[in-house]
């Protein structure tokens, strides 16, 4: 006989003054159900889910990198909004998880991966996200492209960063955070610059 799986339970509310308590019921009812051994519960309270690190997200991340779910364990999660930033964001950590064999179930969502249907709409998910970065990725380059032809100035003020690179990092799904941090310019530059290409003609 097969032992049971391992489950992390995870639950986000976005400020203090909401309750986890309507994830959580669900989650320890849908594991009580499948007959799976609830291995922790990982809940980020006063977190938005436009963040890049939050606390118990990174905590359970790293138990199960480290295995503590053993082989085809399982993240039980609420709604996928709970979990993901954006629908690349999701598709990362899904990916992230399979490799580690881990599945990924949503209540409300009725994402299900320990099944085939699942697993089929994860593909989706994955493709739409690809074309969503390529699209960002192409309206960039060529805003940036069309300014240079014109001879633009972007923003009030020149302010020296390596747009090329913050390009190519919000292509690949960074953060404006991560992105500006990285080139060493305010988020409200990069977010400005990087509209401006993206709504400049390609001519």
């Amino acid at each position: 006989m097969n032992a049971p799986k391992k489950v992390a339970l995870y639950a986000r509310v976005s400020t203090h003054d909401q309750n986890p308590d309507l994830q959580l019921h669900a989650l320890r009812e849908l594991a009580q159900r499948r007959g799976w051994v609830v291995h922790g519960e990982f809940v980020d309270i006063g977190v938005s889910g436009s963040k890049d690190r939050r606390p118990q997200l990174d905590v359970m991340l790293k138990d199960i990198r480290k295995g503590k779910l053993g082989r085809s364990g399982v993240v039980a999660i609420w709604k996928l909004d709970r979990l993901a930033r954006s629908v690349r964001h999701l598709v990362v950590l899904a990916e992230e998880l399979r490799d580690l064999d881990v599945d990924l179930v949503s209540v409300e969502d009725t994402i299900d991966t320990t099944t085939a249907s699942g697993r089929f709409t994860f593909h989706v998910l994955g493709a739409v996200a690809e074309l969503e970065r390529e699209l960002i990725r192409e309206r960039t380059i060529q805003g940036l492209a069309a300014a240079r032809r014109r001879g633009s100035v972007l923003g009030r003020r020149p302010v020296k960063f390596d747009l090329a690179r913050a390009t190519e990092l919000r292509g690949q799904g960074v953060s404006y955070e991560k992105v500006a941090s990285t080139v060493g310019v305010s988020v409200g530059t990069i977010y400005a610059a990087l509209k401006r290409l993206q709504e400049s003609p390609s001519e």
